[in-house]
């Protein structure tokens, strides 16, 4: 689950993780308002989970009201790389010396967090890991050891950070990893991160501070934290995702037009390549579980119809824990419910396949083909889709 920058910024300020003062809108008169109360210069932020907001237009800095105004009034409605900027973030303004990148990444190849740390900020970083792969310091840590202060000494020196901010920034490595860890985040990201300079007369040093914020959670783990749970933007979710997930369901929505439904996450991967391999192009990965039932189909098939590209359904299923029967009884119910206008393709196979295809044998569902073969199953369904576009089989 990606975050807005103002959600990850309210996230970090659980942790302690320093960030300018900052106010969230929705219409112009919020962002005047919050303007007024934070002060004046401060930075007008289009919210959007997207980079390059900058470049687009999507931040400004307003002198006084009547800028704030202006700047509000063209950034909501605005347009950045296809997606409507709906909310703001009014921040207060801040002062400069240094632009640092810094993230925690969970890298899965290492099966352990990633920590970069970098003092070209302000720039994306895949533009720094192409030009100046060496100007990125990297570290593994120990999910069982976890951060060390020595861990944040070593990525500040390698990166060769300025000598007087490399206590703060370790400090910063710190607390974004506390971050990672205890909301268990995939990505914490901050671009730039910031060092301001040394207050005058107080004594103090100079300091850093997250100048923007790119979270992503783990959305398997919202359960142990429902204040995260609220962050999630449902209208942004691709509805049929969003309906499935309701409906305990495992899919991912694909770009082609054939609907797949299969048993276990291996069975699922494989029909999609066969099905490709056949000349087709699948709608959907749709994992209905290994002991699926006749409820569970019926979920399954209103979730596949959902997506009006569809325009056949392959069902591939071997049966293990998963029975037959199960299957052609909760495939007969949702033909009651829903009347599909699509053909199906079926093949059963394993634990009571045979009583299964005896079932749906005697319910004579229309437009129902019965396959015995995976492949048979694969190159029917997408002769069937060639079909009802018009295109020769």
């Amino acid at each position: 689950m990606d975050l807005l920058e103002y959600q990850g910024k309210q996230l970090f300020a659980r942790h302690g993780v320093p960030v300018p003062d900052g106010r969230h809108a929705a219409s112009v008169d919020e962002a005047v308002a919050a303007a007024d109360e934070i002060g004046y210069p401060c930075v007008v932020k289009a919210q959007v989970q997207i980079g390059g907001r900058g470049k687009a237009g999507g931040i400004k800095v307003a002198k006084d009201r009547d800028e704030a105004r202006e700047y509000a009034e063209a950034i909501l409605g605005m347009d950045i790389r296809g997606l409507t900027v709906h909310e703001l973030w009014i921040e207060a303004a801040s002062e400069i010396d240094s632009e640092y990148y810094a993230s925690v990444v969970f890298d899965r190849s290492a099966k352990a967090p990633l920590l970069m740390l970098s003092t070209k900020g302000g720039m994306d970083i895949e533009e720094v890991a192409d030009e100046d792969p060496d100007a990125i310091a990297r570290l593994h840590v120990d999910p069982l050891l976890g951060f060390q202060d020595f861990h944040g000494r070593r990525l500040a020196f390698e990166a060769r950070v300025d000598a007087d901010v490399v206590r703060p920034v370790g400090a910063m490595l710190a607390k974004l990893y506390e971050v990672f860890v205890s909301e268990e985040a995939t990505l914490v990201e901050v671009n730039p991160l910031i060092v301001t300079p040394a207050a005058a007369g107080d004594g103090a040093g100079r300091a850093v501070k997250a100048l923007d914020a790119k979270v992503t959670l783990d959305d398997n783990s919202l359960y142990r934290h429902p204040d995260n749970s609220e962050l999630r933007d449902l209208s942004k979710e691709d509805p049929q995702e969003r309906m499935a997930k309701e409906r305990g369901l495992t899919y991912v929505k694909l770009d082609g037009d054939i609907g797949i439904l299969a048993n276990g996450a291996g069975l699922s991967m494989s029909t999609l390549d066969v099905v490709a391999e056949a000349g087709g192009r699948p709608a959907n990965f749709l994992d209905a579980g290994g002991g699926s039932r006749a409820e569970a189909i019926t979920s399954a098939v209103e979730v596949i119809l959902s997506d009006d590209r569809v325009k056949a359904v392959l069902f591939n299923i071997f049966g293990g824990i998963t029975r037959g029967d199960e299957v052609a009884t909760g495939l007969i119910e949702a033909f009651k419910q829903i009347n599909p206008s699509v053909p199906f393709v079926v093949r059963l196979d394993g634990t009571n396949g045979e009583e299964g295809r005896g079932l749906l044998a005697q319910a004579d569902l229309p437009n129902v083909h019965i396959e015995s073969t995976m492949d048979g199953a694969a190159q029917k369904v997408v002769e069937l889709a060639k079909q009802a576009e018009g295109a020769p089989a």
